[in-house]
Protein backbone atom coordinates (compact mmCIF):
# COMPACT_ATOMS: atom_id res chain seq x y z
CA UNK A 1 0.00 0.00 0.00
CA UNK A 2 1.58 3.14 -0.97
CA UNK A 3 2.52 5.80 2.11
CA UNK A 4 1.08 8.57 0.24
CA UNK A 5 -2.63 7.28 0.71
CA UNK A 6 -4.95 7.80 3.25
CA UNK A 7 -3.08 9.01 5.87
CA UNK A 8 -6.27 11.07 7.86
CA UNK A 9 -8.25 8.47 9.62
CA UNK A 10 -12.34 8.37 10.17
CA UNK A 11 -13.55 6.50 13.06
CA UNK A 12 -17.06 5.00 12.39
CA UNK A 13 -17.26 2.71 15.44
CA UNK A 14 -20.38 4.61 16.56
CA UNK A 15 -22.05 3.32 13.54
CA UNK A 16 -23.85 1.09 16.16
CA UNK A 17 -26.21 3.72 17.39
CA UNK A 18 -28.64 3.38 14.31
CA UNK A 19 -29.47 0.18 15.78
CA UNK A 20 -29.27 0.03 19.26
CA UNK A 21 -27.22 1.30 22.57
CA UNK A 22 -24.63 -1.79 22.31
CA UNK A 23 -21.96 -1.99 20.24
CA UNK A 24 -21.12 -5.34 20.45
CA UNK A 25 -24.43 -6.80 18.44
CA UNK A 26 -26.28 -9.94 20.67
CA UNK A 27 -25.35 -13.43 20.36
CA UNK A 28 -21.17 -12.07 19.56
CA UNK A 29 -18.13 -12.38 21.63
CA UNK A 30 -15.75 -9.94 20.87
CA UNK A 31 -11.85 -11.11 20.43
CA UNK A 32 -8.55 -9.34 19.95
CA UNK A 33 -7.81 -12.01 17.18
CA UNK A 34 -8.57 -11.79 13.28
CA UNK A 35 -9.90 -15.46 12.59
CA UNK A 36 -9.55 -16.48 8.97
CA UNK A 37 -12.62 -17.98 7.35
CA UNK A 38 -13.07 -18.51 4.01
CA UNK A 39 -15.21 -20.74 1.72
CA UNK A 40 -11.93 -23.18 -0.18
CA UNK A 41 -8.99 -21.94 1.10
CA UNK A 42 -6.47 -18.85 0.05
CA UNK A 43 -6.67 -18.17 -4.11
CA UNK A 44 -3.79 -17.01 -5.78
CA UNK A 45 -3.68 -13.46 -7.62
CA UNK A 46 -0.88 -12.86 -10.10
CA UNK A 47 -1.21 -8.98 -10.14
CA UNK A 48 0.47 -8.59 -13.96
CA UNK A 49 -2.58 -10.18 -15.71
CA UNK A 50 -5.44 -10.07 -13.10
CA UNK A 51 -7.69 -7.11 -13.11
CA UNK A 52 -10.55 -5.77 -10.89
CA UNK A 53 -13.48 -5.18 -13.30
CA UNK A 54 -16.87 -3.56 -12.98
CA UNK A 55 -19.83 -4.10 -15.51
CA UNK A 56 -23.33 -4.85 -15.61
CA UNK A 57 -26.17 -1.62 -15.55
CA UNK A 58 -22.99 1.13 -15.64
CA UNK A 59 -22.18 3.52 -18.77
CA UNK A 60 -18.21 3.33 -18.30
CA UNK A 61 -17.26 -0.79 -17.67
CA UNK A 62 -13.83 -0.59 -15.52
CA UNK A 63 -10.98 -3.16 -16.03
CA UNK A 64 -8.20 -1.90 -13.40
CA UNK A 65 -5.13 -3.34 -12.67
CA UNK A 66 -3.72 -3.54 -8.95
CA UNK A 67 -1.87 -0.71 -9.59
CA UNK A 68 -4.23 1.47 -11.72
CA UNK A 69 -6.96 0.80 -8.52
CA UNK A 70 -4.57 1.63 -5.64
CA UNK A 71 -3.97 5.22 -7.45
CA UNK A 72 -7.54 5.94 -6.97
CA UNK A 73 -8.55 8.45 -4.38
CA UNK A 74 -8.44 6.54 -0.43
CA UNK A 75 -10.28 6.60 2.99
CA UNK A 76 -8.53 5.00 6.20
CA UNK A 77 -11.67 3.97 8.47
CA UNK A 78 -12.04 2.79 11.98
CA UNK A 79 -14.48 0.06 12.36
CA UNK A 80 -16.05 -2.88 13.49
CA UNK A 81 -16.01 -6.18 12.29
CA UNK A 82 -18.82 -8.14 13.27
CA UNK A 83 -18.61 -12.76 11.53
CA UNK A 84 -21.70 -14.61 11.47
CA UNK A 85 -20.09 -17.53 13.65
CA UNK A 86 -20.51 -15.11 16.56
CA UNK A 87 -17.15 -13.17 16.86
CA UNK A 88 -16.60 -9.36 16.20
CA UNK A 89 -13.12 -7.70 16.26
CA UNK A 90 -13.26 -3.74 17.42
CA UNK A 91 -11.65 -0.99 15.70
CA UNK A 92 -10.15 -2.63 12.57
CA UNK A 93 -8.61 0.23 10.30
CA UNK A 94 -9.18 -0.40 6.80
CA UNK A 95 -7.60 1.35 4.11
CA UNK A 96 -8.92 1.32 0.02
CA UNK A 97 -11.10 3.06 -1.79
CA UNK A 98 -15.34 4.12 -1.36
CA UNK A 99 -17.86 2.36 -3.27
CA UNK A 100 -19.49 5.66 -3.62
CA UNK A 101 -15.98 6.28 -5.76
CA UNK A 102 -16.74 3.24 -7.75
CA UNK A 103 -20.41 4.29 -8.60
CA UNK A 104 -19.06 8.00 -9.91
CA UNK A 105 -16.73 6.79 -12.12
CA UNK A 106 -18.68 3.50 -13.99
CA UNK A 107 -21.37 5.59 -14.56
CA UNK A 108 -24.07 3.57 -12.37
CA UNK A 109 -27.26 3.89 -14.43
CA UNK A 110 -30.18 5.15 -12.36
CA UNK A 111 -32.58 1.93 -13.12
CA UNK A 112 -29.83 -0.15 -11.04
CA UNK A 113 -31.16 -0.91 -7.05
CA UNK A 114 -28.69 -3.99 -6.58
CA UNK A 115 -24.63 -5.47 -6.26
CA UNK A 116 -23.14 -8.40 -7.19
CA UNK A 117 -19.55 -8.80 -5.83
CA UNK A 118 -17.38 -11.58 -7.55
CA UNK A 119 -14.35 -13.25 -5.96
CA UNK A 120 -11.36 -15.08 -7.08
CA UNK A 121 -12.50 -18.47 -5.07
CA UNK A 122 -15.72 -18.16 -7.07
CA UNK A 123 -17.79 -16.71 -3.90
CA UNK A 124 -20.43 -14.59 -4.55
CA UNK A 125 -22.70 -12.27 -2.08
CA UNK A 126 -25.12 -9.43 -2.89
CA UNK A 127 -26.43 -6.31 -1.56
CA UNK A 128 -28.94 -3.30 -2.45
CA UNK A 129 -27.09 -0.34 -4.05
CA UNK A 130 -28.75 1.92 -1.10
CA UNK A 131 -26.39 -0.25 1.27
CA UNK A 132 -23.74 0.12 -0.90
CA UNK A 133 -23.16 3.71 -1.14
CA UNK A 134 -23.51 4.47 2.72
CA UNK A 135 -20.26 5.45 4.63
CA UNK A 136 -17.90 2.99 5.78
CA UNK A 137 -18.56 0.34 2.47
CA UNK A 138 -14.56 0.11 1.09
CA UNK A 139 -12.92 -1.69 -1.26
CA UNK A 140 -10.14 -2.38 1.29
CA UNK A 141 -6.70 -3.36 0.01
CA UNK A 142 -5.26 -1.99 3.62
CA UNK A 143 -5.37 -2.84 7.17
CA UNK A 144 -3.56 -1.49 9.96
CA UNK A 145 -1.27 0.61 7.65
CA UNK A 146 -0.01 -2.09 5.43
CA UNK A 147 -1.05 -4.41 2.79
CA UNK A 148 -4.17 -6.29 3.38
CA UNK A 149 -3.01 -9.77 4.06
CA UNK A 150 -3.87 -12.89 1.24
CA UNK A 151 -5.41 -14.93 4.01
CA UNK A 152 -7.83 -11.67 5.19
CA UNK A 153 -9.09 -11.22 1.60
CA UNK A 154 -5.85 -9.12 0.18
CA UNK A 155 -5.22 -7.73 -2.41
CA UNK A 156 -8.83 -6.12 -2.43
CA UNK A 157 -11.77 -7.29 -0.23
CA UNK A 158 -14.92 -5.57 0.67
CA UNK A 159 -15.61 -4.36 4.23
CA UNK A 160 -19.43 -3.88 5.48
CA UNK A 161 -19.34 -2.92 8.98
CA UNK A 162 -23.27 -2.67 8.82
CA UNK A 163 -23.81 -6.02 8.44
CA UNK A 164 -22.20 -9.54 8.71
CA UNK A 165 -18.85 -9.85 7.13
CA UNK A 166 -19.79 -12.57 4.71
CA UNK A 167 -21.34 -9.68 2.89
CA UNK A 168 -18.00 -8.41 2.68
CA UNK A 169 -16.58 -10.32 0.20
CA UNK A 170 -12.82 -11.65 0.04
CA UNK A 171 -10.05 -11.36 -2.69
CA UNK A 172 -13.16 -9.66 -5.17
CA UNK A 173 -12.76 -9.59 -8.74
CA UNK A 174 -14.93 -7.57 -9.73
CA UNK A 175 -18.69 -6.10 -8.84
CA UNK A 176 -21.89 -5.83 -11.17
CA UNK A 177 -24.47 -3.68 -11.16
CA UNK A 178 -27.68 -5.06 -11.34
CA UNK A 179 -31.60 -3.97 -11.94
CA UNK A 180 -33.07 -7.15 -10.97
CA UNK A 181 -31.84 -8.68 -7.30
CA UNK A 182 -29.42 -11.67 -8.03
CA UNK A 183 -28.81 -13.44 -4.61
CA UNK A 184 -24.91 -14.68 -3.97
CA UNK A 185 -23.06 -17.83 -2.62
CA UNK A 186 -24.68 -18.41 1.72
CA UNK A 187 -27.51 -16.37 0.63
CA UNK A 188 -28.50 -19.48 -1.66
CA UNK A 189 -27.70 -21.76 1.25
CA UNK A 190 -29.79 -20.20 3.72
CA UNK A 191 -28.01 -17.16 5.22
CA UNK A 192 -29.57 -14.17 5.91
CA UNK A 193 -29.97 -11.72 2.81
CA UNK A 194 -30.09 -8.60 5.03
CA UNK A 195 -27.43 -10.15 7.39
CA UNK A 196 -27.90 -7.23 10.05
CA UNK A 197 -25.97 -8.00 13.16
CA UNK A 198 -27.86 -5.83 15.90
CA UNK A 199 -31.35 -7.54 14.79
CA UNK A 200 -29.11 -11.08 14.52
CA UNK A 201 -30.33 -12.03 11.16
CA UNK A 202 -28.01 -14.67 10.68
CA UNK A 203 -30.18 -16.94 8.65
CA UNK A 204 -33.20 -16.76 6.04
Amino acid sequence: MSEARADEIEDLTDLHREYGDERLPPGQRRTDRFPVLSKSGTPSWDPKTDTFDVGGAVDDPLSLTLAEFRALPSVTHRQDFHCVTGWSKFDCEFTGVEFAEIVDRAGVHDDAEHVLFYALDDYTTNLPLAECTRDGVLFADGYDGDDLPADHGGPIRVVTPHKYAYKGAKWVSGVEFLTEKELGYWEQRGYSDTANPWNEERYS
